[in-house]
């Protein structure tokens, strides 16, 4: 059975139900230690009772903050105890994600999230207000990314004032609010890519994501101070710190932090809802042959081969969804396929997951995929097709015209020929155009679906 991994609905509600626990175990564990007392005697609320326990100290929220080369990537989380174990989430605005696992030993905790094959490991304070140490996950071609990791006990603002930090503000700034929908472009080694912003501003608290062709950046909260707009998400994996300066002409320039390693500038202007800024993803990739097909044969986590020429395949309508373990956008995706898988699959509909994983180790690799079927609840065949890097992956596939996003879903009809191709997926945290694209992709299904086979 699946642990849900993230909640959307009513995640403020959601929130305050976790912390409510948290701050509920926290008080249990007071009132007794006022029952009990400390050994000399003395009421536990007084002056020189004895501090809570490291477990104690844990329960609770938390300001985290991973020390990017960007400056500070801030964070939420919180820690509760039920039925004897801890148990973790990350809060990113609009977005609860949930730790695989927390654990202390003496002072020392370890945040778990397995299915990215990534820690938080750190030393609590012995006054159980603060903690440091490190984050670390597995990343492209085996490296390892890491970033220091330093968390406070409390609620907080995600990011500190700019004052605090050191940060200049922007003087007369003729842009007070960042609300609405950006042309953006971001540029790095590789060259440029278009992006569409969309930010909710609520006093300077400021919500968003930006949309690009191959997906999107997923749930972004943070603040718009005095011409200075903060940005960050990270969910165990995925660490994104966003920064830019209004200019005079009330546009944005900045800078985007990935990881440890990656950083592209930025540049956006404000446009009206309806501007025309992305591609369409239907139509970035086409197939190199005439006959309509698109084959495969790989191995699946049993080691048994699959091909698109196995009989299980006759006369239904396959979705094949190209992937990574690792993506964020894959991750968004996997439990509306294992929704269909469920809904769709006595009418005909086989669904078949090629996985594009970090290491090339086939252990390693294979392992990863059954924690993230786990995570989502799918049923559905994985295979494993190679290593993430597009290039590589689009070898693998040469019915294809080229790999250009993780994930990419290949809609096939009973009669065997591709009907349509999709580059990307819109998350939840695009809002409408996530139902947009889900409704779409339904529809070409229930339609695939009620053809007659061929």
């Amino acid at each position: 059975m699946s642990v849900p991994s993230r909640r959307h609905l009513d995640p403020i509600a959601s929130r305050r139900a976790f912390h409510s626990a948290a701050r509920s175990a926290v008080a249990a564990g007071l009132l007794l230690l006022a029952a009990c007392g400390t050994p000399e005697g003395r009421p536990a609320g007084a002056p020189e009772a004895a501090s809570e326990s490291p477990r104690e100290s844990l329960v609770g929220e938390w300001r985290g903050m991973l020390i990017s080369p960007g400056g500070e990537l801030p964070f939420g989380f919180a820690i509760t105890e039920a039925g004897g174990a801890l148990t973790g989430e990350i809060e990113n605005g609009e977005e609860v994600a949930e730790l695989s696992g927390v654990s202390l030993d003496g002072n020392r905790v370890v945040l778990s999230i397995d299915w990215y094959d990534a820690t938080l490991e750190a030393e609590l304070d012995p006054t159980g207000e603060s903690m440091r140490g490190s984050w670390q996950r597995t990343s492209a071609k085996g490296a390892i990314s890491r970033l220091p990791f330093e968390a406070t006990k409390g609620e907080a603002a995600r990011f500190r004032p700019l004052a605090e930090v050191g940060i200049e503000p922007v003087d007369d700034t003729p842009l007070q609010s960042v609300d609405g929908v950006w042309s953006a472009v971001f540029v790095d080694d590789d060259g440029s890519e278009p992006a569409r912003g969309e930010f909710r501003q609520r006093g300077e608290r400021v919500l968003g994501t930006f949309l690009t062709p191959t997906g999107d950046y997923r749930f972004l909260a943070g603040s718009y101070e005095r011409g200075v707009l903060r940005l960050s998400t990270f969910d165990g994996s995925h660490a994104f710190l966003f920064q830019a300066r209004a200019q005079p002409d009330g546009t944005l320039a900045g800078d985007f932090w990935s990881r440890d390693t990656y950083h592209a500038t930025w540049t956006a202007e404000r446009v009206s809802d309806n501007a025309e800024i992305l591609p369409d993803g239907w139509s970035e990739v086409g197939l190199t042959n005439d006959d309509g097909l698109f084959r495969f044969a790989f191995e699946s986590l049993d080691g048994e081969t699959v091909s698109s020429a196995d009989e299980r395949f006759d006369g239904k309508v396959v979705l094949v969804n190209i992937f990574g373990s690792w993506c964020p956008n894959c991750n968004d995706e996997a439990p509306l396929l294992a929704a269909w898988d469920e809904r769709y699959g006595e009418q005909g509909l086989e669904i078949v997951g090629i996985a594009y994983e970090f290491t090339g180790d086939p252990e390693r690799d294979r392992r990863q995929l059954r924690r993230y079927a786990e995570r989502h609840g799918i049923n559905f065949t994985l295979l494993l097709g190679g290593v993430s890097d597009k290039r590589a992956a689009a070898e693998t596939l040469p019915d294809l015209t080229d790999v250009v996003a993780y994930p990419t879903s290949v809609f096939i009809g009973r009669d065997g020929r591709v009907a349509a191709i999709y580059s990307g997926f819109a998350g939840p945290g695009t809002g409408r155009h996530h139902e947009e694209l889900v409704d779409e992709m339904e529809a070409l299904l229930e339609a695939l679906l009620a053809a007659a086979p061929a």
